[in-house]
């Protein structure tokens, strides 16, 4: 049990961290726990595979090309599926799943080289938690990050965008796999670069966050004053909304504005809750929210697939931006319950 311990002391503790330096605090604890129990699953799933190709292959092949990139594809599952669906807006809240599944795979695996190995050692086991472990929390992270990061430049998610943070998580891996280093010097390298790269980035990412969070409100500020003065035909997002009236019927026009209104109300609410969290404040949602939800759902079949594409250029729909309205919608759903 102290083996155990030691072993992933050192994974859990960064993980409280990366929660800590969370200013927006969106994540759950179930949320959390979820992920810590999908790269438990990870790491049963990769066993059975890697005792599989054992044998075929040499050991030594398995752990320096296989499992890298077996592993670090079963682990970024989760923070695809969550990333693909619009669930992970932050960088912090990407870097915080991505570890959670790390140190989840971690555990299991350490439990099993634990009754492998069999050693009292304890200098053996410090070089398990302070490197295979972080190794672990730190890759899946690092895929996180990377692809919540260029996701977020694009309107639309293709499985491409997810490429560049998946390849370096496994070149990263297979790099400490081949031990070109000694043990000590090996691990001590992961304990410096990685939680370093995973402290800047998230430096990065507040600076980022709060630009964004700024920018996006006083243009969405902007356009919903023009629709609500009168004002908006005059403007260059009018005159080209107004080139689609003779497409559709004078219904299903105004729908479109109403949508438009509506969503822009929504974007403005859900920014402006993220800019008092940043500054430590709560803030409840009235009962006007849920109605504003049904009316764009009830407006969104009204203008159909054809409606949404024409005013995704005035929603500055990309995927952090969408996300702004998943999170609103949650904060809802969680007040409501």
């Amino acid at each position: 049990m102290i083996s155990i311990a030691v072993s992933l002391i050192p994974v859990f503790v960064f993980l409280v961290m990366l929660i800590f330096l969370d200013n927006y605090k969106l994540l759950k604890p179930a949320s959390i726990f979820k992920a810590i129990g999908f790269g438990m699953l990870a790491a049963v799933i990769c066993y059975f595979v890697n005792r599989f190709t054992l044998t075929m292959i040499s050991g030594e092949i398995l752990s320096r090309y296989i499992a890298p990139v077996l592993e670090e594809i079963a682990k970024a599952l989760l923070p695809f599926l969550l990333i693909k669906k619009g669930k992970i807006g932050f960088l912090v809240d990407a870097a915080i799943i991505g570890f959670a599944v790390g140190s989840g795979f971690s555990l299991l695996e350490n439990i099993y080289y634990l009754h492998q190995l069999e050693s009292s050692n304890i200098m053996l086991w410090i070089f398990r938690g302070f490197g295979t472990a972080i190794l672990h929390g730190g890759n899946t992270a690092i895929f996180a990050l990377v692809s919540v990061y260029i996701t977020g430049k694009y309107k639309q998610i293709r499985f491409i965008h997810f490429l560049p943070g998946l390849l370096a998580a496994i070149v990263i891996h297979s790099f400490f796999n081949h031990f070109f280093l000694p043990p000590l010097i090996n691990t001590m390298l992961q304990v410096l670069v990685l939680p370093l790269l995973l402290i800047g980035i998230f430096s990065v990412s507040e600076k980022g966050m709060s630009k964004w969070l700024q920018s996006g409100f006083d243009s969405d500020v902007t356009m919903l004053g023009f629709l609500k003065s009168g004002k908006f035909a005059e403007t260059k997002q009018g005159i080209y909304l107004a080139g689609f009236r003779n497409s559709f019927n004078g219904e299903v026009v105004l729908d479109l504005f109403c949508y438009l209104r509506i969503y822009l109300e929504l974007a403005i609410r859900a920014k402006g809750v993220l800019l008092l969290r940043e500054s430590g404040l709560k803030v409840d949602l009235d009962d006007e929210i849920k109605a504003k939800f049904k009316e764009l759902l009830f407006l969104e079949k009204s203008i159909g697939k054809a409606g949404k594409t024409i005013l995704k250029p005035l929603l500055n729909s990309s995927q952090k931006d969408l996300w702004q309205i998943y999170f609103l919608e949650k904060q809802k759903l969680r007040r409501k319950t």
